[in-house]
């Protein structure tokens, strides 16, 4: 794994798989203090990771607003 520090905070690119397919994120930063990983609905989307149906929408805050994420919509 490649880490770029910017502004000393550390970045990374990501490749994540889904249904054979895969994509590179890049400019993921690596936050060691949170307990999950929040990726952009429209670039996994591009790979089929798709909240179901009837799925619960949460929303999240953060020092850069808000955003509605959805959550275990598939099992890795």
């Amino acid at each position: 794994m490649k880490i770029d520090i910017r502004n000393g905070l550390p970045y990374t690119t990501l490749t994540i798989g889904y249904n054979s397919q895969s994509i590179d994120i890049s400019n993921i930063l690596i936050d060691t203090g949170s307990a999950s990983t929040i990726l952009a609905a429209n670039i996994v989307s591009e790979i089929g990771i798709l909240p179901f149906e009837n799925e619960i929408l949460y929303t999240i805050r953060g020092v850069g607003g808000t955003e509605v994420v959805f959550s275990e919509s598939c099992k890795l």
